[in-house]
């Protein structure tokens, strides 16, 4: 039985950017976290991209695939950046393909200035925006974190301060709530942030049996972060 399926406030209509190089487990971990919960609740999934042509999660910069490897998997957009329907919820991945914008001094990419307006565009209309990794890069250049806390990779955490400079970056963060904008760590974190929103939106059973079916141990403290440590990074103010 769904817990709160009289509630109707819940978001109904969820949708997901993917541009090419996109990290897989930055999105499919939190998607199969939502394909668990619409069981329960009416729930729709709009693709959006550029083009409605399939992107993969290949990598082709070769500073980034050394080995040359011919390795990826694609989606195919259900919607492009045009004729994107109304959403409540937009989960925003990250990966290698924004690299052109974290400060790495890579070629510009047109194609990140289409999905950053995007961004911008849809944001007063939603309910809810979910980053995972380094798609925090896109919420922060789309404006929408100025003056808020957030937090992202703690790998790339340089690049992250210069994409963002006026977003109030927390290093030693899981994941990071400020008003309706879920930020979340590098990868993996994105499916503890993305169970801490089902638990904050459908309730605390609802995340606790999403993870039982997955087998996957969550951890629930958002200030608890083993990566900051590792990469030496300073809490903010000391």
């Amino acid at each position: 039985m769904a817990e709160k399926s009289s509630n109707t406030q819940v978001p109904v209509n969820f949708g997901i950017l993917v541009f090419p190089t996109f990290q897989a487990l930055d999105a499919f971990g939190t998607l199969d976290i939502l394909n668990m919960l619409a069981r329960d609740f009416p729930m729709n999934l709009s693709i959006i991209a550029r083009t409605l042509d399939p992107v993969s999660t290949k990598q082709h910069n070769p500073s980034f695939n050394p080995s040359g490897s011919i390795f990826g998997q694609s989606v195919v957009p259900t919607h492009d950046f045009t004729n994107a329907p109304p959403l409540d919820v937009l989960l925003i991945p990250g990966g290698f393909g924004l690299a052109a914008i974290g400060g790495y001094g890579l070629p510009a990419d047109d194609g990140l200035d289409h999905l950053i307006e995007f961004v911008k565009r849809t944001y007063p209309s939603l309910k809810y925006v979910l980053t995972v990794c380094s798609g925090s890069w896109i919420a922060a250049r789309a404006g929408i974190l100025d003056g808020r806390r957030a937090t992202s990779n703690k790998h790339s955490w340089a690049q992250t301060k210069i994409v963002g400079p006026n977003v109030n970056w927390v290093s030693h963060a899981r994941w990071v709530v400020d008003g309706n904008i879920w930020t979340s760590s590098g990868v993996s974190a994105g499916m503890d942030s993305a169970l801490a929103f089902v638990q904050e939106v459908y309730g605390a059973d609802q995340a606790k049996k999403i993870a039982a079916e997955l087998e996957y141990e969550r951890h629930e403290d958002p200030s608890w972060d083993p990566f900051a440590k590792m990469y030496n990074l300073p809490k903010e103010g000391i």
